[in-house]
């Protein structure tokens, strides 16, 4: 053969939200190379599968969870040559989000998989540092021009809940008054219920009103974080 032969692998950078910190999945390896280090899961694409099945399948096979992300897209390919120690590796990263996913089990070549928050991580094995920053910068990026935040919070939720999601993903607080009236101000990004909350706030303040997910697909105007609004000034 004229070139010589290489694998395709993908990597699956899944993103939720617990205890109020922004959380990605990760398994520690059970195999060689760097066993034992921390690193995304994935593993290679069978001969027979398009790239989102292989993600979806890696994603069942090494972590246990079978309920499908409520979001998932592409993020980028890698493909140093030296990235995989075996031989020549290109890997398809994707990025998945979703509210409340189950706790992991650890399958396949992984001997233990978690939800650990993004802000005190290990060192993770192969080039995957780095598809994890790419993956949370995209993430943060989206929540300013997408509706991608309500992939985070249940069917209905409040305004309340959803900034905490900005919030956790920004890593930075947000003015409780001015972020309601911004979302509000959106065409399509939330639709009211007519419903609200059961009780009302912990301090006994009026019940919460609940919205859903509007049709929109892009943000007009978009919802910038506080260090981009500077920035724009």
């Amino acid at each position: 053969m004229e070139f010589p032969p290489f694998a395709v692998t993908v990597d699956i950078v899944a993103l939720t939200i617990r205890d109020r910190r922004l959380h990605v999945l990760i398994v520690e390896r059970g195999v060689e190379p760097y066993a034992g280090l921390w690193a995304l899961p994935g593993g290679f694409v069978k001969p027979d599968e398009d790239l989102t099945s292989a993600a979806v399948r890696e994603l069942v096979e090494e972590t246990g969870i079978a309920t499908g992300p409520a979001h998932l897209e592409q993020l980028a390919s890698y493909g140093d040559p030296g990235r995989d120690p075996r031989m020549r590796v290109v890997s398809v990263a994707y990025l998945a989000f979703a509210p409340d996913m189950a706790d992991p089990l650890a399958g396949t070549d992984a001997a233990e998989a978690v939800w650990h928050p993004v802000d005190d991580l290990p060192t993770l094995a192969f080039d995957h540092g780095r598809i994890l920053a790419e993956g949370v910068e995209r993430a943060r990026a989206k929540l300013e021009y997408t509706p991608l935040a309500t992939a985070f919070v249940r069917e209905r939720f409040t305004i309340s809940e959803l900034r905490l999601v900005y919030e956790t993903v920004w890593g930075t607080p947000l003015h409780a008054g001015n972020f309601h009236r911004k979302v509000l101000s959106v065409p399509g990004f939330v639709e009211g219920t007519g419903e609200t909350t059961q009780t009302g706030g912990p301090r006994g303040g009026p019940k919460a009103k609940l919205y859903r997910a509007g049709d929109a697909r892009l943000l007009h105007p978009a919802l910038l974080r506080p260090s981009r609004e500077e920035e724009i000034r």
